[in-house]
């Protein structure tokens, strides 16, 4: 599986990029802790579809510079870079795959430059409005009743530390702690003070597993036993900001042409907010076209379910190139 490899300069970092295939433009943005290597399974399925598939090392991961200043980590940010990428592209639009932090810069990017977006395919995540008050805040509250990562990220160097001294173990125990095969809110059974992210998660099962290889697993680690973590751990450490510089966009709808697809055991889906995360989305995302459960996913649905993966993508491209535009009705 060869795919081609460049670097683009684009809002002032230079950002790794890996693509195949010829044709319009189909980005994926992957999460934490990921690299573009998490989409590899997609990339020659959207390829053989007739698509240019390009997964880039967001900032701060992978070959991706690494800013140091946490204001360089806002989906504002972001948005800047991949806008940049479609102009080195020489393309006014793109349909753009986003999972996890990917997930949420979709939406985003979607709310502040419509005009550049074909089209949004987004796994597990949900779009949901801005909250009321800033995120940490919340965040608080919760850990003082249990542990929990977004909280325990919070703190510069802490998490770093911990993380970055073990990445293949840690990587290997959180994918399996948010597959299909582990309940990931478990975690939650263990008390905030003076816990790590690791005395909560569990021991991974010996690879190989039913979804993901010892190669794959060594390829995604090999980059953060170079990197470390902190560069996507400051994705965590501005959300505050985030949620500062959207104010504007406060009860804004997601109206470009949307479809959600997502593991019927992914954690992000359970509700525990006490809503319905699906019903808050299509509330407040009038272009969305379709919604699709697939049985026995996780949060990496991806590599869980690679097969139903690509091809509901590779429906939702057709489906998009014979219907381009807005809602259907």
């Amino acid at each position: 599986m060869e795919f081609a490899q460049r670097f683009v300069t684009t809002n002032g970092i230079r950002m790794h990029v890996a693509e195949q295939g010829e044709g319009e433009p189909v980005v994926f943005c992957h999460g934490f802790p990921h690299t573009w290597y998490i989409w590899h399974r997609q990339l020659p399925a959207v390829a053989a579809a007739g698509y240019r598939a390009i997964a880039p090392d967001l900032r701060g991961y992978g070959q991706t510079d690494i800013p140091d200043d946490l204001e360089a980590y806002t989906n504002r940010a972001v948005c800047a870079d991949l806008l940049g990428l479609l102009d080195d592209l020489g393309a006014e639009q793109a349909v753009f795959v986003g999972l996890d932090f990917g997930a949420a810069l979709l939406w985003e990017l979607a709310l502040r430059a419509p005009e550049r977006v074909r089209g949004l395919i987004v796994l597990n995540n949900p779009f949901t409005p801005r909250p009321p008050r800033a995120p940490s805040r919340l965040w608080a509250k919760a850990a003082a009743r249990h542990f929990l990562h977004l909280n325990y990220f919070q703190t510069p160097g802490v998490a770093d530390a911990e993380l970055g001294a073990c990445p293949r173990d840690f990587l290997a125990r959180v994918y399996y702690a948010l597959s299909a095969d582990y309940h990931y809110l478990d975690t939650w059974r263990f008390p905030a003070e003076g816990t790590g992210y690791l005395d909560v998660l569990p021991a991974a099962p010996t690879l190989p597993w039913r979804w993901l290889s010892i190669d794959e697993l060594d390829t995604l680690a090999r980059d953060f036993e170079r990197t470390g973590f902190t560069g996507g751990l400051n994705w965590y450490r501005s959300l505050d900001r985030n949620w500062e510089l959207t104010a504007d966009y406060a009860g804004a709808e997601v109206t470009v042409a949307t479809y959600f697809l997502y593991g019927d055991r992914d954690p992000d889906m359970e509700g525990f907010s006490g809503r319905d995360p699906l019903a808050t989305m299509r509330a407040h995302v009038p272009g969305l076209r379709e919604v699709t459960e697939i049985a026995d996913g996780g949060h990496l649905v991806q590599l869980e379910r690679a097969a139903e993966v690509n091809e509901l993508i590779t429906a939702h491209l057709r489906d998009l190139h014979t219907h381009p535009f807005g809602a259907l009705t």
